[in-house]
């Protein structure tokens, strides 16, 4: 059972999410930004946020964030614990309730599924929306979240007994450091008005498939191929002009690449590339689990 916490940190488990990795990235961050007056901490795909709580928690100087997904159920969740998380936890807690009360494994199953059919299916409010995230990302299978082409929640009943659903300490302490960030939804790009300067802007995208088997590379309807990838390439080398701060996070497609040079290596040949050793737990295929190499591309040393 997940114990209360005043700590901020993630309040969904996100596939990808950075929280097992902050130590070794922590070296790897821009000293000048971290020392910066009035900085700007620009994160355009947020996913659970794990940096993001980690940055605003260990930094005041960082005065700002903004952060952005294109997932709008997530967003949803964010703004609910920024502008009203009593009605949250109210609502969390009653659904928990409702759940633990259930001792067979086949009614818990019943009422996932009845829940997740509503999620899918009923125009929502953002209370009962955020409800539904939190309260499937923590029954379903492996805390993965997953559309499918429809844009549909499709993961399966995870057989979780006695989950945490609700954790008030957690929830409000991410109410308070989210008093600092403006939350927006849609495409990365969008976050261009916002970078200068003083930003650091992390970007943490769908990861390229290291294998033909590694499919997964989006956790919306809308996919992140190839072509997705080197937008985003022309958009960090659009951004760089201003003078701000970037990293990106990505999986390490040298390892099934013929030529000297992986995809990110060549595409981002001109920016620092460091190879980080990632412990990954959310994966359909359990073969996808466990340490494996990623990239953090800088432009900076």
């Amino acid at each position: 059972m997940e114990k209360a916490s005043n700590t901020p940190r993630p309040f969904v488990k996100w596939a990808g999410g950075k929280g097992r990795l902050l130590e070794t990235y922590a070296p790897l961050l821009p000293d000048d930004f971290l020392r910066e007056d009035d900085a700007v901490y620009i994160e355009p795909f947020v996913g659970g946020g794990a940096m993001l709580f980690y940055l605003l928690n260990k930094y005041s100087n960082i005065r700002r964030a903004i952060i952005n997904d294109i997932n709008l159920h997530l967003i949803k969740c964010y703004r609910m614990v920024q502008k009203n998380p009593a009605r949250l936890i109210e609502s969390l807690t009653s659904v928990q309730g409702d759940y633990r009360k259930l001792e067979n494994e086949n009614d818990r199953k019943d009422f996932f599924l009845e829940k997740r059919r509503r999620f899918n299916e009923c125009r929502l409010s953002d209370v009962e929306d955020a409800t539904l995230v939190i309260f499937l990302n923590r029954t379903c299978f492996n805390g993965l979240y997953r559309e499918n082409s429809k844009g549909e929640f499709n993961v399966p009943f995870g057989r979780y007994a006695n989950p945490t659903i609700c954790n008030p300490g957690l929830i409000m302490a991410d109410h308070k450091i989210l008093q600092r960030v403006e939350i927006l939804h849609g495409d990365f790009s969008q976050v261009q008005h916002y970078v200068n300067r003083r930003s650091f802007v992390y970007f943490d995208p769908p990861y390229r498939p290291v294998s033909a088997t590694s499919y997964f590379n989006s956790y919306t309807k809308e996919s992140f191929g190839d072509g997705e990838q080197i937008r985003l390439k022309n958009f960090i080398d659009l951004i760089k002009e201003t003078g701000c701060t970037i990293a990106l996070s990505n999986s390490d497609s040298h390892v099934n690449t013929v030529g000297p040079l992986g995809f990110f290596e060549e595409l981002y040949r001109e920016y620092d590339i460091v190879r980080v050793q990632a412990s990954r737990s959310i994966n359909a295929d359990a073969s996808g689990r466990g340490e494996r190499a990623e990239l953090l591309i800088r432009n900076y040393f």
